[in-house]
C-alpha cells in the first residue's frame, strides 16, 4: 500500500528544474562548458550550489537558494548535483555537499560550505555590491 500512495504524489521539482525558479540547472558536461564560456568573463557574480539528491543538507537550504535567487537579480544562480558532473565538482575543489561557491570574472571569490544560510546571504551580498 505504500508504495501505491508513494505513486500517487509527485515530489516538487528540484531548485534549477522548476521553470519558475530563477536557478538554472545544469546536468551535463557540455552544457557546463557552455555556461561557463557564457559567463566566465562576465563581471556579472555566479552563485554554484554543489549539491546532491541524497544530501538532507542540500535539500534543508534549497528553498532559501531558490529565494535568493529570486531576490537578487544582479547574480546568476546554478545549480549542479555532484552526482551528475563530479568532473565539474572536482575542478571546483567541492569535498563536502552543500557548497556554495562564488564567481566572479572567472575567478573563484569565496565558498559557502555546508547548509548556512545567513553566511550565503551576507557574501552574495558583499560581491554584489563590489561590482
Amino acid at each position: 500500500m505504500g508504495s501505491f500512495l508513494s505513486s500517487l504524489w509527485t515530489p516538487p521539482p528540484l531548485a534549477g528544474d522548476d521553470p519558475d525558479s530563477a536557478v538554472v540547472a545544469v546536468h551535463s558536461k557540455p552544457a557546463w562548458d557552455k555556461h561557463w564560456e557564457e559567463h566566465r568573463n562576465a563581471s556579472k557574480l555566479m552563485v554554484i550550489d554543489f549539491s546532491a539528491s541524497w544530501c538532507g543538507p542540500c535539500r534543508f537550504i534549497e528553498p532559501a537558494f531558490k529565494e535568493m535567487a529570486s531576490r537578487f537579480a544582479d547574480a546568476l544562480f546554478v545549480k549542479i548535483d555532484v552526482d551528475e558532473l563530479a568532473e565539474v565538482a572536482k575542478t571546483f575543489r567541492v569535498e563536502a555537499m552543500p557548497t556554495f561557491v562564488l564567481v566572479k570574472g572567472g575567478q573563484e571569490v569565496s565558498r559557502v560550505v555546508g547548509a548556512k544560510k545567513d553566511e550565503l546571504d551576507r557574501k552574495i551580498k558583499t560581491f554584489i555590491s563590489s561590482t
